[in-house]
């Protein structure tokens, strides 16, 4: 059986336009930090980054922050986080932040917020891991994508939908027992996936 420990938060570097978005982000850093689940993120003090990671600090939790060198000015990096790491590009960045995590959130967010989930999203279907994926459906901002993924999936293109088993949730203090659920049932060793699959990528 698994338990979460720490979870990669993707998400907007700018706060976005409905008031909901930073509140659920501050909300969602809050009940971590009170249930000692730590944060892993993209490392900047910006926008949804910012507020979720703020309020971790707050609550007394943990920030492992992930950032580029040459995002460092651009997303003002987060000083107040428990560690730090600076990394030479976005793809280590990217390993590093997988590699911390035991499960997946995406809170509203951009083009880069999207390109995340989507990896990871990918990376489960093949195999590569078996860690909760959860979209924080902040006001409905996510089901457009929920649309396209069952639309691919109706149209035959998505074969293996099941390993990336991705859940959906509303309500930000839903988030955290979702996740607790969805992974007790994984070994340690299923979590981080078929050894060949990984091996190979």
């Amino acid at each position: 059986m698994s338990k979460i420990r720490r979870i990669c938060v993707y998400c907007g570097s700018s706060p976005g336009s409905d008031p909901a978005y930073v509140a659920a982000a501050r909300r969602l850093g809050r009940l971590m930090a009170e249930h000692r689940i730590g944060l892993v993120y993209g490392g900047g003090s910006n926008g949804l980054m910012g507020a979720v990671a703020n309020a971790v600090v707050d609550h007394g939790g943990e920030v492992v922050g992930v950032i580029p060198e040459f995002l460092r000015t651009k997303e003002n990096q987060f000083d107040r986080a428990t560690e730090l790491v600076v990394t030479r590009d976005m793809h280590e960045r990217k390993q590093i932040m997988f590699d911390r995590a035991d499960a997946f959130v995406a809170l509203p967010g951009g083009i880069g917020t999207l390109e995340e989930l989507v990896e990871q999203l990918t990376w489960a279907q093949l195999g590569r891991h078996k860690k909760p994926i959860l979209l924080a459906d902040i006001g409905g901002f996510w089901q457009p994508l929920v649309v396209v993924l069952e639309t691919m999936r109706a149209a035959g293109f998505i074969h293996n939908g099941g390993l990336m088993n991705y859940r959906v949730c509303d309500r930000v203090d839903d988030i955290l027992p979702t996740l607790a659920a969805a992974v007790a049932p994984i070994s340690e060793a299923e979590k981080a996936g078929d050894p060949a699959t990984v091996a190979r990528m």
